[in-house]
């Protein structure tokens, strides 16, 4: 009796049956799979999928020459070709599915492609354009919080000095006099320059086009104009370090208006939303501006990233518990060769986030679609380490328009 090959329609009752014990839909999983009945290519085709509200769509995948130079992004179908036939090597890089030629490629030569930049408080547009197709948006949320995280850390140095625990003696300001950056300018301005040398890692980069943001002065109101001033400073320390990497172009926010009014484009009021026409609509008309192209977005889907709040280590907690001990608390360092913020697959919850260890030795799992904790008794036999992650990312929605 010869057996019957395994088919990708016979491996639609073992997803469905799955399914609810990754977390992921039967229908999703099903999409992921390459167009092929053999389940050589099903094999062929393995990787990382963020379960997420919404479906990320990559229409053109990035692609890498084998000495790691950056080509032009090729259609999804003709990369997962390539796969199949052993040309490419495919892997996934912070959410986004790459592939890396396995042979020298026919030709190297690249089109101008920017990427439009829209600084927020909150949130902020990314996207990666040519003159003939947009590649990818991404929508990231600010960085925030470290300069109060400076300021408690300073203050509960000061105050163990006056106890009876380790602590080091008090020494001159070595910062005075010296160009420098406040800490929480710095995260903020740090992080938009860290996705963009993450883009560049995925596509030939050539053109940054940022939205000129100024602080707007007001006469005798001393409080209000130096509040502005760090937003000045990180901004120009923003820009130098650009132009020693890309072609760094500005635009007013008048002037974006413009360009959106002329290409009858429409933002939404929902600032927080995950959608194209919140923020990525403006960075998209930065591109555009810069590469031109056709007026009308071809690719509205939405790819949302988060920084990670790293706990720094601390000597104790800062409250109390019974018995008026003080555990240590932070550090990134779990045991076991495991570090924090690491990208596991868990029998049960799927792709998740690993977080901490308690005294037992069973670790916390979060969820990276809504940074939820899931467990806090995760086996390690019962998950397997994938890599570090960077940020978080998931999914948005494209605009209803």
């Amino acid at each position: 009796m010869v057996a019957k090959p395994i088919t990708i329609a016979g491996v639609t009752y073992f997803l469905h049956t799955i399914s609810r014990y990754l977390g992921v839909a039967a229908s999703t999983m099903f999409r992921m799979l390459p167009k092929s009945d053999s389940l050589l290519d099903t094999v062929m085709w393995k990787g990382q999928y963020i379960p997420c509200k919404g479906e990320y769509k990559l229409m053109f995948v990035p692609v890498k020459t084998k000495d790691g130079e950056q080509l032009m992004p090729m259609p999804a179908a003709r990369a997962r070709k390539r796969v199949r036939r052993g040309e490419a090597t495919g892997y996934w890089d912070n959410g986004i599915y790459c592939i890396r030629l396995n042979k020298e490629p026919s030709d190297r030569d690249t089109q101008e492609i920017a990427v439009g930049v829209d600084p927020g408080s909150k949130k902020e547009g990314f996207t990666v354009r040519s003159e003939a197709h947009t590649y990818l948006n991404v929508q990231a949320d600010a960085h925030s919080g470290v300069g109060k995280k400076v300021a408690k850390r300073r203050e509960l140095r000061r105050s163990r000095r006056s106890r009876k625990c380790p602590n080091r003696k008090n020494r001159t300001n070595r910062l005075a006099n010296e160009a420098r950056i406040p800490a929480g300018t710095r995260a903020r301005w740090n992080w938009k320059l860290r996705i963009l040398d993450w883009l560049s890692k995925l596509y030939p980069v050539r053109h940054v086009c940022v939205e000129d943001i100024q602080a707007r002065p007001i006469e005798r109101a001393k409080k209000w104009n130096t509040s502005f001033s760090p937003l000045e400073v990180g901004k120009q320390w923003f820009y130098a370090e650009i132009r020693k990497r890309w072609e760094l172009r500005t635009l007013q926010g008048w002037q974006t208006q413009e360009i959106r009014d002329r290409l009858g484009l429409k933002k939404s009021s929902k600032k927080f939303a995950e959608t194209f026409d919140a923020h990525c609509i403006d960075s998209w008309c930065l591109a555009y501006h810069t590469v031109g192209g056709s007026g009308v977005p071809d690719n509205m889907d939405l790819l949302c990233v988060s920084p990670i709040p790293i706990k720094r280590r601390e000597l104790h907690r800062q409250q109390e518990a019974k018995g008026g001990k003080r555990s240590r608390v932070g550090g990134t360092v779990l045991g076991q060769g495991l570090i924090k913020n690491t990208l596991i697959r868990h029998v049960k919850y799927g792709l998740t986030r690993l977080s901490g260890v308690n005294a037992k030795g069973l670790f916390s799992i979060y969820s990276m679609e809504t940074n939820k904790r899931l467990t806090t008794s995760a086996k390690r036999s019962d998950f397997r380490v994938l890599t570090r992650l960077n940020f978080y990312y998931r999914s948005g929605h494209a605009s209803q328009s």
